[in-house]
Formats: structure tokens, sequence, C-alpha cells
């Protein structure tokens, strides 16, 4: 059914009321005005308060939208400037891991080298060390061989076996055992004081020139003959007597009241001291060649020339006669023991070593 087919309502109207009367009519007429101006003022009402209603709620929807906005707004701005500080930091952490990186592998390079060196100084230390004792011993051994120095040949052996005894190892041990009876034969020999000796001698050497010689400490002096008698004299005998002393100053004869005393010029007493004191000399250069039949010869010739030609009652030339009877007495030369048996332990050690560098 379409519109057509549908009868219009005031007919219907005219329809239902026909037979009314018109004041009927018109009332109802009256009554359906009011009514519909009453639905159209209500709906115009309604209308009204929806249209405020809903303005309203727009005008809240609105600032509601506007806060969120700005909020949203606001922290888009916070997260794009957390975002900037993130990718600066970001770039920071990159460097510093670049670098970090760079460091390490210095490090780690450096490291390699490091475990290269002590590997390879853990292999040369032995060398090093054995390099080192050999060369004590050697020194120990031309210590006595050419000076005979019974003292620094110890200590460097003693060195030597405590550089060993620090090492603690066992291919070692047939060198310690022989250097451990090298140093007690060292230990077992008597002491000579080679260097005592010769400060001995050079303070004997300087004190030669003070020492009074024999005939000048036993001298008597003559009486001068007196010359007031010749002041009143005639000439011809004031002549002669001034001849006559002068004679007398030619030749004189002195009374030592020492038998066997020599009799020396002023130059031959300065021979007599030089001489005496080159065989001390001597000796002094005997004692440190270890030459004692020489050191022995000179000593007895210098004693003799004291003993001769100085004052043996002088406390100078007594004591230094004393003093060279003493050494004289003293053993200058003892059997050494050479360190064949540390060399030789030395030689077996060395011949793997030069293979295996080889």
């Amino acid at each position: 059914m379409n519109e057509r087919d549908i009868p219009p309502a005031d007919t219907e109207l005219k329809d239902a009321a026909g037979a009314a009367n018109p004041a009927t009519e018109r009332r109802r007429g009256g009554n359906l005005a009011t009514l519909a101006l009453a639905l159209a003022v209500l709906a115009a009402v309604f209308s009204a308060y929806q249209w405020y209603q809903n303005r309203g709620a727009e005008d809240t929807l609105r600032r509601d939208l506007a806060r969120r906005f700005a909020e949203m707004e606001t922290q888009n701005r916070e997260a794009s400037t957390r975002a900037t500080q993130a990718a600066t930091a970001l770039r920071e952490a990159e460097v510093k891991l670049g670098v970090l990186e760079a460091k390490l592998a210095e490090s780690q390079s450096q490291q390699v080298a490091l475990e290269t060196l002590y590997q390879e100084l853990s292999r040369n230390r032995d060398d090093w060390a054995f390099a080192d004792i050999e060369q004590s011993v050697l020194l120990a051994s031309q210590q006595l061989q050419i000076a005979a120095n019974v003292r620094a040949a110890l200590i460097g052996l003693e060195n030597a076996e405590a550089r060993l005894q620090r090492m603690d190892q066992p291919r070692y041990a047939a060198l310690r055992r022989a250097l451990a009876r090298n140093i007690e034969k060292l230990k077992g020999l008597p002491l000579v004081d080679i260097y005592g000796s010769s400060a001995r001698l050079d303070e004997v050497i300087a004190a030669v020139d003070k020492l009074p010689l024999a005939m000048d400490a036993h001298v008597k002096p003559e009486k001068s003959a007196a010359a007031a008698p010749l002041a009143g004299a005639p000439v011809w005998e004031r002549v002669l007597g001034e001849m006559w002393q002068e004679l007398r100053q030619l030749v004189r004869i002195q009374r030592t009241g020492v038998q066997d005393a020599a009799l020396l010029a002023p130059d031959q007493a300065f021979f007599l001291r030089e001489n005496l004191k080159l065989r001390l000399v001597g000796a002094r250069v005997a004692l440190l060649s270890r030459d004692t039949k020489s050191y022995q010869v000179d000593l007895s010739a210098a004693q003799g020339l004291l003993e001769k030609h100085f004052e043996k009652g002088d406390p100078a030339v007594t004591a230094m006669i004393g003093t060279l009877r003493k050494l004289q007495a003293a053993q200058v030369q003892v059997d050494i023991p050479d360190l064949a048996e540390t060399l030789e332990a030395l030689r077996k050690l060395r011949l793997p070593r030069a293979k295996t560098s080889n």
C-alpha cells in the first residue's frame, strides 16, 4: 500500500463527525488546537532543553578535548625532548663504547705482548742466573790464581751458592756440592793478612827518615880552644893559630863510644836511608806477589841495616826492629786450592745449554 491508498485525516474526521452539530465541532476544534499548541510548546521547550543540554555537553566535551589535546601536546613535547636526550645519550654512549673498545683492544694487545715477554723472560731467567753464577765462580778463580785473595774468592763462591739455593733446582745439585766443598777448603786455610802486612810495611817505610843514626847519637862535643889568649899574642902567632884552626877543620875525629859504629858522610847517610827504603819496598812487592824467599831476604837485609847503622837504644828503632821481626815470622804463602771441581761442574752444565741454544 502506498501513500495514495491512505485516506486523509480530515476526511476521516469529517466522516466520523458528519452527524454532529456545529457547536460541538467548534469545541472539539478548539481543544484540538489548544492541545496541539501545548504539544508544540512542549516540543519546543523539550527541543530547547535538549539543545541546551547538548550545547553544554558539547562545550564540556570540547573543553575536555582541548585539555586532552594540550596534555597530549605537552606529553609529545616531553617525549620529543626525552627522545632527543636519549638520542644524544645514545650517541655519547656509542662514542664511549668505541673508546672503550679501542682501549680494550689496546689492553689486549699489551697483554699479549706482556705474556710473550714474560714467557721469554721466564725462558731466559735461568740462563741469566746461570751466567751470573758462572761469572762469580770465574772471578773467584781469578782472585785465587792471580792475587791469592782468599777472602774475595770466598765471598764470590758464597754469593754463587746463595743464588743456587734460591733457585732450588735439582739439576744444579752437583754444582752446589762442588761449591760447598770448595768453600769449606777455603775456610780451612790459615788467615794470611797480606794487606795488613803491606800497610805495616808502608808505615815502616814512612818512619825511616826520622830514625837516628848510631854515629849521630853518641857524638861527644869537643871543647873549642880558647881564642882569648891569642888576642894579645903577636901577629905571627895569631896567623899560625888561625892556620892551625883551618887545618883542624879538614879532619875531624869523633868518639862514638860504640864498637864498629859506621862513620858516614852526610850524602852516604842519605843513601843509607834510601837503601833501607828500597829493601822495605822490595819486601812489600814480594809480599804481594807471594814470593816468600825474596820477602825473607829483603826483611833480613833491612833488619841488618837497622841494627848496624841506627841507634838501637832509640825507642823508634827498637819498635821498627820488632815490627820487622814479626813481619818476617808471619806466614806469607799458603797452598791455595784450585776450583777445578766447580769449574768442571759448570762446564758440564754449559754444554747442554749451548746445544739447546743452537
